[in-house]
Order: structure tokens, then C-alpha cells, then sequence
């Protein structure tokens, strides 16, 4: 009994600590219950609202790039005619959804720990949507509707004028993308809504492509009218590489011809093959470091090993100063492309057709210029003169494709661009900024970010690397304020047929002093490093080997000289140190015949 009394005496002393609420503070308590019961309807009630209309928006913005996607050349030609209707409802709809996610309601509810990220989400995916179809959309269109050109017979492919007009507003749209990728990172991903995750997924999806696309239109719209001869003629060296033979930029500089650019209307003319620039000399000066890595295989004299480096402006330099020479023209930048490349544009155009009738696809040029034009042409001069027919042929569908065709076949060009295939250099250095920035030029990084690069460059004189399969793995082990462990393990399969290659494939001219079989390749591998990185130790197929250590634009470099017979692999695996990071490494892709795979595990407790 004690205990308790014990016990309600300290409930009555506990009740008694607590105010009791009078007349007067119940209504205020009850108004204010209300008030948020009310909060709590309204953005559950606009919610779905906000939802409706965000799902409209995607529908048109859906049905807008299918409309391209199936028709582009339609979707080209009638421009905003028949896609601003698209871009108007989504427009709408997007704003009414912002308008329904904002206010004090929402506000509040957003703030909520836990609870309002759900909230938070929709709010900032309705206010990403709206700022998207208002800002960044209508000048694309624009653009796009710009690039049909002059209607007139002769005219420009392009509207350079309308190209200039829309520069600001690209600039300003590519901001607008890039800070709306930004906050949307911010936003809540995982939250106890599905439907909200799932709208933040799709949202970053979207914004992952729109952003860089946009940036590149504003690229575009500040350089491509100069480039295009906006404001004098200009003159490009247009490079065709042969990737069955590896050079570090890609492959051979077979074929080549010269881009004019007028006023936006493009010509090609001085159609040649490497046989024509064989005794070509550059006058260039690169650097001692340049000199020092590449200079035993005179670069600047053999036209055919002026691409030894992957960075495509040293090679881009001296092949523009060796043509300058040999035909007393001057150009203003080089372009370079390889069949793949072709084959992306081609699918664009349709296939081209040579003086006999042979079509040039999407579909064959590959083959055709890599691998079965060697069985079926014995002569080498004939041979090279095919390539050039070729390079002729692909060059005037180019600039023969219907006008309805260009948006299509730019989005193509940007493709190729970005996958590297497709490379440019400028001799102007405020274009050639723009290109870099762009990853167009096809330039070697500098600077500490973590770094892996696989460079082969064919030391045989073979067509062999179009049977060349590479694979590089790399994984980070122990870090710590030393440094981390990294292990880089490259394996190399020559998968070339023990017969039935034509000898003009399989013919070695570096005449080695051992015995070799038809099909046998060999191979300068070489592999970039991170900055500071030191290698500790490298071996081949288990074995230690010696590698000759240079230096490139801040990289160290690790060369081995690898004999790679016919039907067979070579692992070769190098030990290094590099400074501590977390980061994966960026990847340097040398784009041959057959894709490149990689694997890269990088240590995510590293504490350095």
C-alpha cells in the first residue's frame, strides 16, 4: 500500500509538473492540429496532382524524341513545326507541377526529418522539369531547326547566322543544365515513396544526357562558324586511319583528302593515299620531351609514324606542316576518322557507291576496307587507290545527304566525337581550346587526376591488329598516405587465322633475327601511368620483364616490346605505386578494330 501511494503521489507530482491546458489554449491546440492536418491534405492532394502532371510532361517529352528518333530527317525539316507543339504541352505541364509543389505547405513538409524526403524529392524533380522545358529546350529546338540551312540549291548546310543568334542562349542553357544536375544530385534517392525514387532516377537519367548535350550545342554554336568559313575560307586535312594497322592515335594514316569550307559550304578535293606523302618532311617543334620519346622513329619525316602518341595534336601538327610542304597550301586544322566512324555516318546517309556500283555501308565498310579488299586485291598501288575511291565515295554522300538529314547526321558526328573516333585539331588556339574542353581533340590529359592508358602502336608492318583482342584489369590494393598498390594486368590475344591471310597482311618488315610463322604479330605496348606513379616491378606471361620508362605530358610510360604469335596470348602485368586516392582511374580508350574491355576495381577505404 505505501508503494502505492508511494506511486500516485509522484504521478499527481509528475501531472502537476505538466500545464494543464484551460478554455482558452484548447481551440488554439485544436487550430493548430487542424492547420496541419490541413498541410498535410493539401500536399498529399497536390501531390497527385503534381504527379498527373509531371507523367503528361513525360509524355511529351517522350513522344518529342520518339518523333526525331523515327523521322529524323522529317523531325529535321520541319522543325519546330512539328515539335514545338510537343515541347508547349510538356512546357505546361511542367509548370503547373512546379506550381503545385510550391508554397509554405510544401515548404514545411519538406523539412520534415525523414518523412518529407519523398517531398523533397518531387518538389525539386517538378522544379528541375519545369526549368528544363522552359530554359533549356526551346533554344536546342531552335538550333535543330537552324541546321536545315539555306533551302536554295547551293546554300549552306548550315544556318551559321542563325548559328551566332543562338550562341548566347545555348550558353546560357548549358549553365541552366549543369546547375540542375547539380541540385538534383542533392535531392533525396532512396526514401520510403517508390514512385519518388523512381522519378529522381529517370530525372538524373535524363539530365546525364542533356546536360552534356547541351554544352556541346553552346560549343558548337561559339566555334562552328568560324570553323566553317563564317568569316574567310578555311582548309582542313581529313585523315582516314586504317586500324588493322595500330598507330597510339588509332590507326594508320592511310587515305586523305582536303575539307574547304566557305561560307559554310563544304567541298572535298587533293584526294590521296600515304604513298603520295611518303617523302613528306615536317618542320615542327614539339619538345624535347616529344623528341626524346619518339624521335629513333623519325616522326616528322615518315608520314606513316607521325601518330606513334596518342595525343592527336602532336600528330595533327606535323601531318598539317608536311602537307603545307609538299603541296605549298596551308590548312587550318586536321581531322581525323577511322571506318567505324564511317559506318556511323553512313547509317545516317545510306550507303555510298563506287565508280563499278560496290556500296559502301554502314554495314561493310569495315570489312571491306580492313579485311576482305586485301584478299581481293593482289596490287598494293591498286589496292591504295581503292581505299581513296573509298574515302571519295563516303565523302561526297557526306555532303550529297538531304539537308532533312543534318541534325541527324551531327548527332551522329557528336557520337563519333565523343567516343574518340572522330577526332580535330585547330591551328586557331582559341578553336582548339574549345576542342580540348570538349574531349574532341583527342589530347592526352594532364594534371593528378588518377590515370590508366593502353597504347599499342604495330611495330610489324602487318594488317594484323584487325584480329587484335585487349583486355587491361585494373585494382587498387593497400593505400596509405604513401601511396596505393595498384595492379595492372593487360592480356593480349592475336586471334589471326593460321591461313588464308593474304601476304600483304601477314608480311614483316621489321625483319626480326628469329624465326617467325604467317600470322605472327608484334607490338609496342605501352602503358600510362597516374602522375608520380612508379613502377615496382613488371612481368610477362610470369616473367620478369624490363620496361623502358619515358615520360609524356606528365604520365610515366611503360613500354615492352612484345612478340605475340598467331592464335595466342601475352599477360603482361605491371606493379606500381601510385599517390593515394580513392578515385577509379580515367581510361584512355585507343580505338582499334575490335572493342576494348577493362575492368577497373579501385579501393574505396583508402585513407591517404
Amino acid at each position: 500500500m505505501r508503494f502505492l501511494r508511494g506511486t500516485r503521489h509522484q504521478i499527481d507530482s509528475e501531472s502537476r509538473a505538466w500545464p494543464r491546458l484551460d478554455g482558452r489554449a484548447r481551440p488554439l491546440l485544436w487550430g493548430v492540429l487542424a492547420l496541419l492536418a490541413a498541410g498535410a491534405a493539401w500536399v498529399a492532394v497536390t501531390g497527385v496532382l503534381a504527379r498527373a502532371e509531371l507523367l503528361a510532361a513525360q509524355r511529351s517529352l517522350t513522344a518529342m524524341e520518339s518523333l526525331k528518333t523515327a523521322n529524323p530527317a522529317g523531325a529535321g525539316a520541319r522543325g519546330l513545326g512539328s515539335l514545338a507543339p510537343e515541347l508547349r504541352s510538356a512546357a505546361a505541364h511542367a509548370a503547373r507541377a512546379h506550381h503545385y509543389t510550391t508554397g509554405p505547405a510544401w515548404y514545411l513538409a519538406a523539412q520534415v526529418p525523414l518523412l518529407g524526403d519523398p517531398v523533397r524529392t518531387v518538389r525539386g524533380a517538378a522544379w528541375a522539369t519545369h526549368r528544363v522545358t522552359a530554359e533549356v529546350l526551346p533554344p536546342l529546338l531552335r538550333l535543330t531547326d537552324g541546321l536545315t540551312g539555306d533551302a536554295r540549291a547551293g546554300g549552306s548546310p548550315i544556318d551559321l547566322a542563325a548559328l551566332r543568334r543562338e550562341a548566347p542562349s545555348l550558353n546560357r542553357a548549358a549553365q541552366v543544365a549543369s546547375d540542375i544536375r547539380t541540385q538534383s544530385d542533392e535531392l533525396p534517392g532512396s526514401t520510403w515513396l517508390p514512385s519518388a525514387d523512381r522519378a529522381r532516377t529517370q530525372l538524373t537519367g535524363q539530365l546525364d544526357r542533356l546536360a552534356p548535350a547541351t554544352a556541346d550545342a553552346a560549343a558548337a554554336a561559339r566555334v562552328v562558324p568560324a570553323m566553317m568559313g563564317g568569316q574567310g575560307e578555311r582548309r582542313y586535312l581529313v585523315i582516314f586511319q586504317n586500324t588493322a594497322e595500330s598507330r597510339g592515335t588509332g590507326g594508320l594514316p592511310g587515305a586523305f583528302a582536303v575539307l574547304t569550307a566557305i561560307q559554310g559550304k563544304l567541298k572535298f578535293g587533293d584526294f590521296g593515299n600515304d604513298t603520295v606523302m611518303a617523302g613528306s618532311r615536317a618542320s615542327v617543334n614539339l619538345g624535347k620531351e616529344f623528341a626524346a620519346d619518339y624521335a629513333q622513329n623519325a616522326p616528322t619525316t615518315t608520314w606513316v609514324n607521325a601518330n606513334l602518341s596518342p595525343h592527336f595534336p602532336y600528330a595533327a601538327q606535323i601531318w598539317a606542316d608536311s602537307w603545307s610542304r609538299h603541296s605549298g597550301k596551308k590548312v587550318d586544322g586536321v581531322i581525323a576518322l577511322d571506318p567505324r566512324a564511317m559506318a556511323g555516318l553512313l547509317a545516317v546517309t545510306g550507303p555510298a557507291r563506287l565508280a563499278d556500283g560496290t556500296a559502301v555501308s554502314a554495314g561493310n565498310v569495315v570489312d571491306l576496307t580492313e579485311r576482305s579488299s586485301y584478299a581481293a586485291i593482289a596490287d598494293t598501288m591498286e589496292r591504295k587507290s581503292f581505299f581513296t575511291d573509298v574515302a571519295k565515295a563516303t565523302a561526297g554522300k557526306l555532303l550529297s545527304a538531304d539537308r532533312r538529314h543534318y541534325p541527324a547526321l551531327l548527332s551522329a558526328l557528336r557520337t563519333e566525337l565523343k567516343r574518340g573516333r572522330v577526332m580535330a585539331w585547330s591551328a586557331h588556339p582559341s578553336e582548339q581550346r574549345e576542342l580540348q574542353q570538349e574531349n574532341f581533340a583527342g589530347a592526352l590529359p594532364e594534371g593528378p587526376e588518377p590515370f590508366a592508358g593502353l597504347v599499342v602502336n604495330n611495330a610489324a608492318g602487318t594488317k594484323l591488329d584487325y584480329y587484335l583482342d585487349r583486355r587491361l584489369d585494373w585494382e587498387a590494393g593497400r593505400c596509405g598516405r604513401d601511396g596505393r598498390d595498384v595492379t595492372v594486368t593487360v592480356a593480349l590475344t592475336n586471334r589471326a587465322p593460321a591461313t588464308r591471310l593474304p601476304a600483304y597482311v601477314t608480311q614483316r618488315v621489321d625483319a626480326p633475327p628469329y624465326t617467325t610463322r604467317p600470322g605472327d604479330n608484334r607490338l609496342l605496348v605501352s602503358y600510362y601511368a597516374s602522375t608520380g606513379a612508379g613502377l615496382a616491378e613488371a612481368t610477362l606471361d610470369g616473367r620478369i620483364a624490363l620496361a623502358n620508362v619515358t615520360t609524356e605530358r606528365g604520365h610515366p610510360v611503360f613500354t615492352l616490346d612484345v612478340e605475340l604469335p598467331r592464335q595466342s596470348t601475352r599477360t603482361l602485368r605491371l606493379y606500381l605505386v601510385e599517390p593515394p586516392s580513392t578515385r577509379p582511374p580515367v581510361l584512355l580508350l585507343q580505338r582499334l578494330v575490335r572493342p576494348f574491355r577493362y575492368a577497373v576495381r579501385p579501393n574505396l577505404r583508402c585513407n591517404g
